[in-house]
């Protein structure tokens, strides 16, 4: 049976300019790391995971309501955050009514983002930052100029991130146990990279596993992982029943190599968790 180390040391055979991996354990702890720490990524898609925690700060602080018209006429602020807005991936033009399907959707978080910025006069990164990255410690964290896939961060930063989405200081818990519960349960949907699935789960802005398949996480992750990952070759899960999360990062965009590294990738860190 592999070290946490060992099986975090697989990520340095990707064939990959550069790749970081850390387990961050549920009490917040770098259980192990690999890589450089503190090289700065492109997040791509994983940018939504720190765009929607900002929002959720804007939710409790009453800035945005998550029952909020926002969209189409129909969606609201769940709807953008949980890609059934309607929208077309990359585009204004509507594919479906609110709520009807899940049609993964950057549109809806930059409409999100425009939201809050008229909302709280503040730019959206901005907003972020204050709210998110520098009471994390984030240094190295920003947005960029696309809530959707625009931002970048290190490992050493996400770590962070993911100690904060298994024991939220930021949040209270109920408003991330609803984050991470299905928003519009059963819906289908395409999960980019990995075709049509029959229910294709998410919370509010966070993809989660249930029974999706194939899948990027791995075999041994439960229904209730959530996280997200990106197109420039990143990832982030946490898996609440192993109380564990798993952050790779890697500058080499998302394919084959990815869809086929990626779930051993996690299974043996997972393995190595069982057996500590």
């Amino acid at each position: 049976m592999s070290t946490l180390a060992e099986a975090l040391a697989a990520s340095q055979d990707w064939g990959v300019p550069h790749a970081s991996a850390a387990v961050i354990t549920a009490d917040g702890r770098v259980a192990a790391s690999t890589g450089d720490q503190d090289h700065v990524y492109r997040l791509a898609s994983v940018t939504k995971l720190l765009s929607a925690y900002a929002a959720l700060v804007a939710v409790e602080e009453g800035a945005l309501a998550l029952d909020q018209p926002a969209g189409p006429p129909g969606a609201t602020v769940e709807h953008l955050l949980a890609h059934t807005a309607g929208y077309d991936f990359s585009t204004p033009a509507l594919r479906a009514a609110p709520g009807e399907r899940r049609l993964y959707s950057n549109t809806g978080f930059e409409v999100l983002a425009d939201l809050l910025e008229s909302e709280t006069g503040i730019a959206f990164d901005a907003y972020a930052h204050e709210a998110v990255f520098a009471p994390l410690g984030m240094a190295s964290t920003s947005i960029g100029d696309s809530a959707a896939a625009g931002g970048s961060s290190s490992t050493a930063d996400l770590a962070r991130f993911a100690a904060e989405l298994q024991e939220p200081q930021l949040l209270d818990p109920a408003t991330l146990a609803r984050a991470t519960g299905v928003s519009f349960p059963g819906r289908r949907g395409v999960l980019p990279g990995f075709g049509q699935q029959r229910e294709n789960d998410w919370g509010l802005g966070l993809e989660i596993r249930g029974t999706k398949s194939p899948h990027w996480t791995g075999s041994r992750n439960s229904p209730d992982t959530f996280g997200h990952f990106g197109q420039s070759g990143t990832f982030l899960w946490v898996d609440p029943r192993a109380g564990a999360a798993l952050v790779a990062l890697t500058d080499r965009p998302f394919g084959p190599w990815a869809a086929e590294a990626w779930p051993p990738f996690s299974d043996g860190v997972l393995d190595a968790l069982a057996a500590r």
